[in-house]
């Protein structure tokens, strides 16, 4: 190997190298505030108990790169990767999803030192390797591993929100910044636009092949939908009109007594959200959320308003602030023109949840640092309301 090509694999080894240990070390910062009991709770399908969401990262690692191209590699754990596989089926057998929460071994204290035997590990292959496949791969878990920190935050909350407790989780999270003013709509001319990524750096699959789409005008406010706002639905007995909701929507908020935003408590004639730092009051002017894409549906219409599209969202992105909150969109979750899937394993990380989902743009208070771009593209169920989710608003006019 040439001498320039030698620093040129030191100089990516070295950044990739803290960027893995940084993302390694937070995902342990994200627990710190728990206690042993809160590691293995699992109230909901949806949410995943944090001791498994440490050892999945892990094992992401572990079966990815270390197994595959470490021929000196031994495993941790014969039977991790049974526990803690999530839905890659071409890897076999794993636990199922809602059984998660009934772990009680692994340890949490085992866990952490299979966390600290593939940190080890991976960091000294990473000093001798020189194989760009298992860079890319390392990037991948990076990301990966970014996306599970936010899938422990919003599901401890859930943890501590359905306790009858109400605990806090610390008191330092601030999950509700506060913008006043009054919202104004930005015309965004008709036209074709460029959708996608198209950069150097890294993005997901789903974000790609950038092309172009045509859009007729339309206005974007610049501002999310806020609390009081909300409240202003709430209170014209917008949960009890049935034509402003879809029909699979109504049946949901029926069967499922739905009538606030999720961790919203009226006590004593007064509202007050369940958040981070426990029981407060709710803060009527910080961004919704928490909020289902039936209820940013249904809230659109009672405005005579509607959601944007995905393609609306990202060619007026640059106008607006954004990241406080993932922002449904009108969107449904499907391939771009020319998305091949990658292959192998790898193939069912996004290709395979293109069905019956509604993409969100943006970020959010959980997400973590170097985790989020114009062209992220989110996805979830409409039902779905555990992650900091909300919405903004578009006219026609």
């Amino acid at each position: 190997m040439s001498k320039s090509l030698c620093t040129f694999f030191m100089s990516i080894t070295k950044n990739l190298l803290a960027d893995f240990l940084e993302t390694r070390s937070h995902s342990e910062e994200i627990c710190a505030p728990l206690q042993t009991e809160d590691y293995v709770v699992q109230p909901i399908v949806d949410v995943s108990p944090p001791k498994w969401h440490l050892g999945h990262t892990t094992w992401f690692f572990e079966e990815f790169i270390l197994a595959k191209f470490n021929d000196n590699y031994k495993r941790f754990h014969s039977e991790y990767d049974f526990v803690f596989n999530s839905y890659y089926e071409s890897f076999g057998e794993r636990v199922v999803r809602t059984d998660r929460g009934n772990l009680s071994r692994p340890t949490v204290e085992e866990v952490y030192e299979y966390r600290d035997y593939v940190t080890g590990h991976l960091q000294s292959f990473m000093e001798e390797t020189d194989n760009p496949e298992v860079y890319d791969l390392i990037e991948i878990g990076i990301h990966h591993e970014k996306q599970h920190q936010e899938l422990l935050l919003t599901d401890i909350k859930y943890i501590l929100g359905n306790n009858p407790l109400l605990p806090k989780y610390n008191d330092t999270f601030n999950e509700n910044p506060v913008t006043y003013g009054k919202t104004k709509y930005l015309k965004i001319e008709e036209g074709i636009y460029d959708i996608g990524y198209s950069g150097e750096g890294f993005c997901y699959d789903n974000e790609q092949n950038n092309h172009k789409v045509f859009l007729h005008s339309f206005h974007i406010a610049d501002s999310l939908v806020t609390n009081r706002e909300y409240l202003e639905f709430i209170n014209a007995g917008g949960y009890n009109k049935p034509l402003l909701w879809h029909a699979e929507a109504w049946d949901w908020i029926g069967q499922n007594n739905i009538a606030l935003p999720l961790y919203w408590f009226k006590v004593d004639s007064e509202y007050k959200q369940y958040t981070m730092q426990g029981l407060k009051e709710l803060v009527l002017d910080a961004p919704l959320s928490h909020i289902s894409y039936y209820e940013a549906f249904a809230f659109a219409q009672w405005k005579g308003q509607r959601l944007p599209t995905e393609f609306e969202w990202e060619s007026a992105q640059h106008l607006f602030e954004w990241g406080s909150r993932w922002e449904w969109t009108e969107s449904a979750y499907l391939p771009y023109p020319g998305y091949s899937k990658a292959p192998g394993a790898l193939g069912e990380y996004n290709g395979k949840f293109m069905v019956n989902q509604k993409v969100l743009r943006g970020g959010s208070v959980a997400t973590s640092k170097h985790h989020t771009r114009s062209t992220y593209r989110n996805f979830f169920h409409p039902t779905l309301r555990w992650q900091f989710n909300g919405f903004r608003l578009v006219k026609d006019k």
